[in-house]
């Protein structure tokens, strides 16, 4: 066994150690494997995909073409995001980094410092996400499937860094946190995220549910039933969610989407169609100072006498 598992990492080692050197080469900066973390466990997640479809095929939990929208989604954000980490995000960190109050060595007591630190700045995004136009203009993608599954965790935003999800993170480099570190210990608990994708996974034992962010809480903040919108923030603690009352348990069937649903599989429209939803409330006529306020008002906020305008016209639903 171990020799098959040899035989099939050592390619994977191997292959992405000459994409690290080809990408230090070209962009003349250096890089490691810290910061390939995703891209290394880029596999893993495609065999869960595949095991959890084969599992429950026929059965009503995937859909061809949504999966292969996330799928799609998932891996243009993995190469942008890369990219605006190595020219944009990793820049900006060593510049605070460059004036930071201290420098905090690493050992395995600051790491999970680091760790849980990272873990408040990711509720912190997390809930700014949901409540915040600006930034539900990129994380809106996410929710955007009426399915629960593997394939879900995948969907995601080309813009996140362009919508500037890096921002929440910034603190941690300031007190003292080398950018890197900040950057690996959020890529761990994104790769734990993913996990929590499924119905395939029920109710775990008390002591977890009540520490972790599992499968059942994740379900529940996908689900579109007004008991379970905007709650359970958590990446992969649900400590900070009932410490701030945000916190609600699964106990209903969850309809899994968008109060106003997103049509069609066009990668490109999903990514944006939020964007134009909110361009298009802020160019409507009235005040200026009510006009920007969409910018960072909660997504259903709408001017006095009209509508948010979150759902594309039926003539604009691409197929």
């Amino acid at each position: 066994m171990g020799g098959m598992f040899d035989a099939l990492l050592s390619p994977l080692l191997t292959a992405l150690t000459s994409l690290v050197t080809l990408v230090n080469q070209a962009l003349g900066r250096h890089t490691d494997l810290r910061d390939w973390l995703l891209v290394a466990l880029a596999p893993l997640f495609l065999l869960a995909v595949a095991i959890e479809w084969w599992r429950w095929r026929g059965q009503g939990r995937h859909h061809v073409k949504d999966t292969l929208a996330s799928l799609n989604l998932g891996g243009v954000y993995t190469l942008v995001d890369v990219a605006l980490v190595l020219t944009l995000v990793l820049p900006a960190m060593d510049w605070v980094w460059a004036h930071s109050l201290t420098r905090i060595a690493l050992t395995p007591l600051s790491f999970a410092a680091l760790y849980l630190g990272v873990e408040l700045c990711y509720y912190g995004f997390h809930r700014a996400s949901h409540r915040i136009r600006w930034f539900w203009c990129a994380h809106v993608v996410h929710h955007g499937s009426t399915f629960m599954n593997f394939g879900t965790a995948m969907r995601q935003s080309w813009l996140y860094g362009i919508a500037g999800n890096w921002l929440f993170y910034l603190p941690m480099v300031w007190i003292g946190f080398e950018p890197r570190w900040v950057l690996f210990a959020l890529s761990c608990n994104l790769a734990y995220q993913f996990f929590v994708h499924t119905r395939w996974v029920g109710r775990l034992h008390p002591a977890i549910e009540f520490v972790f962010n599992t499968p059942s809480h994740h379900r529940a903040h996908h689900g579109r039933n007004p008991r379970y919108i905007d709650r359970n923030y958590g990446g992969t603690l649900i400590v900070f969610d009932r410490l701030f009352g945000t916190f609600v348990e699964e106990t209903e069937p969850v309809d899994y989407g968008l109060v106003r649903p997103v049509y069609g599989h066009n990668p490109l429209w999903l990514t944006l169609h939020e964007w134009v939803a909110m361009g298009r409330d802020m160019l409507a006529p009235g005040p200026l100072s009510l006009r920007l306020r969409h910018l960072w008002a909660p997504p259903e906020w709408a001017r006095p006498g009209r509508s948010p305008d979150n759902a594309p016209h039926a003539s604009e639903r691409p197929h």
